[in-house]
């Protein structure tokens, strides 16, 4: 909790201490109040006193419980903008730091987790901030000035004050040892909560169409009911410790009145009106000092559960980043879109083994070359690391004759075209979504046009009102070959030197694909495509073909030349096409490349 601390801006910190001066200032009025009390209680057994004095010393009490509050509301304002503030901040530094997080940081932390602690996390860091202004620092200041009050009091009701207090701590220290562990695993348990949510929300049509809603209620009641039992037993744990305050403040009234009974009856006369007027400001103090304790236990109640919110919180906060940021804004002179792989390997962070091993090519600028290869030989992973999702375990992958970890991110990724697997799509508009992110060049209207237009996208946008028109969370209002096309349009308008196609056309129609690609040959003939595809048509025609099989390269060359040389690509490609269209050169033709089960 102290770690986070050190976040407050020196401003912040000028309103705690105006708060701490609210509070002392607080504290003053209502430990002057009883004094009046007294002075009250003496007048009123007093003979000879005049009613008017009553008046006088019951306003002068009025006052001070005026300037109480007015201190009390100064330092609830105070608090809420210091709490308000801290928890902007915690949530921006820890947007900032996710944003900074590789592929292998992100893989460290689920995405419900990084959800909780940016949101749930945060707020109980905000409502230990809020209270612990208001109650934290206003109760040790109270208890010891009521102390120090009562100090020179009967040692009697001293002890039995001292009785008071050591039993109160005692409830609380137990209740907290007691609660601190499950307050730990609650953090956790919301995370299974949120997970299970979020897995059902973006999965709610492959729910839907396997009649499976019951099986994820169950699934949920039983991340649910875990939380719940969890939360009722702390709960329950916690609760114990407000009528036991309760039962130790009303002891605590009973033996002070007591103990007065005693003391007065054994003084004299003269000395009763004293004694119990001294027992009345006593039982005032005595009291505060009580409040303050168990103004605490409002404090005990939230610290565990701040504390391990804070600790989570500093876990994301404190990740080193693996990638870090190179110097050079620009590659060798003279190389533009080159890419070089140089004896590449790659082991992901919880493998056993390299998932990609050996990998050696070089794409010139203007080249095409292809990735094939069966599912989960690592054709993504190659292409994960020309834009550093990722960094390699061995060998170097070039950009434009640089190593890729010399370059600033910022630079290195300005450089690039990049199309997922899964078309991904942002709330918005057509337009925003082509226009999205930085870019090198400006990217203009009459750029997002183009880039739509040889996305083979026009169509479609004009069918559904223009560029302006809206996209949903997602894409979900667009089908999958839609997001596809807007997914490339924005690679486009960047009108970046390298264009990375992970799979990216599996969702058009061959009509659309064959279109796209001519299109792709024509409005981008300057750029570098590399491109990962399962269709032998969508590659054909590639400038080079790189063949993986289990991590490793196991022919490279055109199509002509692996359908001699190279056993995996002809087994891929008698998979998809007959003998007879291979030989013939129907790949690639208007027959739109089917397949022996199509046909």
């Amino acid at each position: 909790m102290l770690k986070l601390l050190k976040k407050f801006t020196a401003f912040e910190w000028v309103l705690v201490v105006l708060a701490i001066a609210f509070i002392v200032l607080m504290v003053w009025c209502e430990m002057t109040m009883p004094e009046y009390m007294l002075e009250i209680t003496k007048l009123v057994q007093t003979e000879g006193s005049l009613i008017k004095d009553v008046w006088i010393a019951g306003a002068k009490m009025l006052a001070y419980a005026l300037g109480s509050l007015l201190c009390s509301v100064a330092v609830a304002l105070i608090a809420s903008r210091v709490a308000s503030n801290f928890g902007a901040t915690l949530r921006r530094d820890l947007f900032s730091k996710v944003q900074s997080f590789s592929m292998q940081e992100i893989g460290k932390f689920s995405t419900a987790s990084l959800i909780t602690r940016s949101t749930n996390d945060v707020t109980q860091v905000q409502m230990l901030i809020t209270l612990g202004l208001q109650i934290m620092v206003k109760a040790p200041i109270m208890a010891v000035w009521a102390i120090c009050k009562i100090s020179s009091g009967s040692w009697q009701w001293t002890l039995a004050t001292g009785i008071a207090v050591a039993v109160l701590l005692a409830v609380i220290l137990t209740c907290t040892a007691i609660a601190l562990p499950r307050f730990r695993k609650m953090q956790e348990l919301t995370d299974d909560v949120n997970r299970v949510t979020r897995e059902n929300l973006t999965g709610i049509r492959v729910v839907r169409a396997y009649n499976a809603e019951r099986y994820q209620e169950e699934k949920f009641k039983k991340a649910n009911d875990v939380l719940t039992g969890t939360a009722l037993f702390t709960g329950r744990t916690m609760s114990f410790l407000m009528p036991s305050i309760q039962l130790i403040l009303s002891g605590f009234s009973l033996a002070i009145y007591w103990i007065g009974a005693v003391i007065i009856d054994k003084a004299g006369l003269m000395d009763r009106i004293g004694l119990f007027a001294d027992m009345v400001v006593f039982l005032q103090y005595g009291v505060q000092v009580l409040m303050s304790f168990m103004m605490l236990v409002m404090i005990v109640i939230l610290m565990p559960r701040a504390q391990v919110s804070a600790k989570r919180i500093n876990e994301v906060l404190s990740t080193q980043v693996v990638i870090k940021d190179g110097k050079a804004d620009q590659g060798e002179e003279g190389a533009v879109g080159e890419v070089e792989f140089k004896d590449v390997c790659f082991a992901y962070p919880d493998g056993d083994s390299n998932a990609v091993e050996g990998i050696t090519f070089k794409a010139s600028k203007g080249e095409t070359v292809a990735l094939i290869g069966a599912t989960g030989c690592g054709k993504s992973t190659v292409i994960n690391l020309i834009p550093r999702f990722y960094d390699v375990t061995g060998g170097e992958v070039l950009i434009d004759g640089k190593n890729v970890k010399d370059y600033k991110q910022k630079s290195l990724r300005n450089k690039i075209g990049y199309i997922s697997q899964k078309a991904t799509l942002f709330s918005g508009t057509i337009e925003s979504n082509v226009a999205f992110g930085d870019s090198l060049s400006a990217i203009t209207q009459e750029n997002i046009e183009h880039a739509i237009d040889t996305a083979q996208a026009s169509d479609f946008v004009a069918d559904k009102g223009g560029i302006a028109s809206a996209v949903a969370q997602g894409g979900t209002n667009l089908s999958g070959g839609q997001k596809q096309r807007i997914s490339i349009a924005r690679a486009i308008a960047r009108k970046p030197e390298i264009l990375i196609f992970d799979d990216s056309f599996s969702a058009l129609d061959y009509k659309t694909d064959r279109t796209l690609r001519e299109a792709l040959d024509r409005e981008c003939k300057d750029s570098t495509r590399i491109i990962v595809a399962q269709r032998i048509g969508t590659i054909r025609d590639a400038d080079r073909i790189i063949v993986l099989d289990d991590g490793r390269i196991v022919g490279q060359g055109k199509h002509e030349q692996l359908m001699r040389n190279c056993e995996t690509y002809r087994q891929i490609a008698y998979s998809q096409l007959s003998k007879e269209e291979l030989e013939d050169n129907v790949v690639g033709s208007d027959n739109h490349n089917l397949t022996k089960e199509e046909a």
